[in-house]
């Protein structure tokens, strides 16, 4: 079926669910509070499930074009030593293909591209919303893209479902060098990771107590193993990034709403427009799995793809909303709470016990 459809943000998983609502045929609109992109460096781990969905939707060429896989990583212990092989391999021979890593910007250029070729798509950057029934009104459908903190969300579902802090802060950066090892390293309330980027260059988080500051961010790790303090010091600190790691808390009853008021209340004709919600704005996480982007474009994958296959008219789209947060909403909450019970995992004092079950782990 075909439509009319405003999408509430124009990230990772706003910018897919538009691209899939216009390959479906719809009518889009992108509205994007920023009055730019956010376009910072951080390296997205992309899955096989993921690269699919981006298939689907016309963009996993471009997605390739910049992307380098990951194959070879380990959880190692401060000092260096090896405590297990990340499953990358197990991933690849499943799948037919490997994991990949992409450059924020280099993905977000790949969706703005897919959606510029239609040359009929809208984005309207510095939009903020403040009146979702009003945003509604007239349209067959509104999706909530807009992040943890989504207006459409709290317009929709209340406040009860809000932003969590977990009691750490990430920074990330880029190092203009190729680190010789990649993945995870543990310590005791903190840890590293090293990934690649793109040629020349290393994608690189910490996570670390709220109370870090930048300057003492290089001494937090000093004295762990080769090449984190050579990453930190190759790396301009007026480029890091710094976020508190935060995550939705407590988790949706619900991706989709049919309609903000009863329908006794008002004609059909004026009632609101039914709700999605795709990636932060359903299920924001921590990153400690690296899912967040490929949850996003999953959620957008599915919801194009039941509103595609659906009869005309608002039980038909009711009836792909239905299908869509069957689909997606225990698979993505499942992964939130894994994520959040990893960055438990990992970020825990008590080293010895943890260290001793990840050794357990196959290799």
């Amino acid at each position: 079926m075909t439509g009319t459809a405003t999408v509430v943000g124009a990230g990772i998983g706003g910018l897919a669910t538009a691209i899939g609502l216009r390959r479906a045929g719809w009518t889009v609109t992108v509205l994007e509070r920023r009055t730019e992109l956010e376009r910072y460096g951080a390296a997205f781990g992309i899955h096989p499930t993921a690269q699919s969905a981006l298939d689907r939707l016309g963009v996993g060429d471009a997605l390739r074009d910049h992307a380098v896989p990951y194959r070879d990583a380990h959880i190692r212990t401060p000092d260096g030593r090896p405590l297990a092989r990340l499953p990358l391999e197990r991933i690849e021979s499943k799948a037919g293909r490997p994991e990949l890593l992409i450059s924020r910007p280099y993905l977000l250029d790949a969706l703005l591209a897919g959606l510029d070729a239609f040359g009929d798509v809208p984005l309207k950057l510095g939009e903020r919303v403040t009146d979702v029934d009003a945003l509604a009104a007239g349209q067959d459908l509104v999706i909530g893209a807009d992040g943890i903190r989504s207006a459409v969300r709290t317009a929709r579902f209340g406040d009860r479902s809000g932003p969590r802090r977990v009691g750490t802060v990430a920074w990330i950066g880029i190092a203009d060098f190729e680190s010789p090892v990649h993945g995870e390293t543990w310590g005791s309330g903190r840890f590293f990771g090293l990934t690649p980027v793109e040629p020349g260059r290393t994608n690189w988080y910490a996570t670390v107590p709220e109370a870090t500051t930048a300057e003492e961010l290089r001494a937090s790790f000093a004295g762990w193993h080769d090449p984190i303090p050579r990453i930190l010091d190759a790396t301009d600190p007026a480029t890091w990034i710094r976020y508190e790691m935060r995550h939705l808390y407590p988790a949706l009853p619900s991706f989709v709403s049919a309609d903000a008021r009863p329908a006794s209340r008002v004609s059909a004709d004026a009632r609101p427009a039914p709700v999605a919600l795709v990636g932060d704005a359903a299920h924001a996480m921590t990153p400690n799995l690296g899912q967040g982007a490929c949850t996003a474009i999953l959620d957008a994958d599915a919801l194009t793809r039941a509103l595609a296959a659906t009869t005309p008219g608002p039980a038909g789209i009711a009836g792909a909303l239905r299908a869509y947060d069957a689909e997606r909403r225990r698979s993505a909450q499942r992964t939130a709470f894994g994520s959040r019970t990893l960055h438990r995992f990992m970020s825990t004092e008590r080293t010895r016990l943890r260290d001793a079950a990840v050794r357990l782990l196959p290799g």
